[in-house]
């Protein structure tokens, strides 16, 4: 048997990880090491093989009584080898009693029910084009960040102050705009340019035409035409927008948690990430 060690990854190998995440097919984002690794520098793991990471896994710890599972990777040549599931044993520790999410394939989730996981909801991943149209919303500012940590709060059940904290902040492959109603902020969405194409989450808004036109804005902000926006089922007509607009799915994840599911709100309609939630 193939002796390894499990252990707390740095931040250059969460980028090593999310190059491992490239080469499934997974799409990540040009710049999420930063973003993710920001929301819990202790809840990345690998298992390591004559001093290399062989596999890994995300175990974050969003607040106090909740967690999110992801970046479950096993380099193939060390597959079957029960590496993946030891490595799953010792980071899920690190949730302790929180209540843990996962965005997990199909195929796996009879895996992930036997180590008490319950489907919730399903999301499907859209992908499209958006027209050309100019940026008509604002940006999203520092002042803003209060307001959009409250929202996001409302749409997910979920206080998540670290991870928003960098995965809302502007740069030159990320950007977050807002939607108004007056003073007050009632929507909002962010872009990240991805190794192929721009993916849009999360989108909070008070109603699908609104989510739409925000995905459409942060897109814009992009000067990225190809879209790609995970949308739970539960989002029926935020979703049935994108096909009306030519929007197609590529596949689907199940959400699954163990413990106490959040209450989520309807003005969320598109995930961040598959990976954090």
């Amino acid at each position: 048997m193939t002796r390894f060690l499990c252990r707390t990854a740095t931040l250059p190998e969460v980028e090593q990880i999310l190059d491992w995440a490239a080469d499934e097919g997974w799409n990540p984002g040009r710049d999420d090491a930063a973003a993710f690794y920001a929301a819990d520098p202790q809840g990345f793991f690998v298992a390591e093989v004559d001093r290399q990471p062989v596999a890994a896994i995300s175990v974050v710890n969003h607040s106090e009584s909740y967690a999110f599972l992801g970046l479950y990777l096993c380099r193939p040549e060390f597959r079957e080898q029960g590496i993946g599931f030891a490595l799953w044993q010792h980071a899920i520790v690190h949730a302790g009693g929180r209540t843990v999410g996962l965005d997990g394939v199909p195929a796996q989730e009879a895996n992930y029910a036997k180590s008490g996981f319950v489907l919730a909801d399903r999301t499907r991943r859209l992908t499209g084009t958006f027209p050309t149209e100019a940026l008509t919303l604002p940006l999203a500012a520092q002042a803003d960040f209060a307001a959009l940590a409250c929202l996001d709060r409302a749409a997910t059940g979920v206080s998540r102050e670290r991870y928003l904290g960098t995965w809302l902040r502007n740069g030159p492959t990320r950007r977050t705009v807002l939607l108004r109603e007056g003073a007050n902020v009632i929507g909002f969405a962010t872009a990240r340019l991805c190794r192929v194409g721009v993916k849009i989450g999360p989108i909070v808004a008070p109603d699908a035409a609104a989510a739409l036109h925000l995905a459409h804005q942060a897109a814009a902000t992009m000067a990225e035409p190809l879209a790609i926006i995970d949308v739970p089922d539960r989002c029926v007509a935020f979703g049935a927008l994108l096909r009306q607009n030519g929007f197609v799915e590529g596949f689907a994840t199940a959400r699954m948690y163990r413990g106490v599911e959040p209450e989520i709100g309807d003005m969320l309609h598109a995930v961040a990430t598959l990976e954090l939630g």
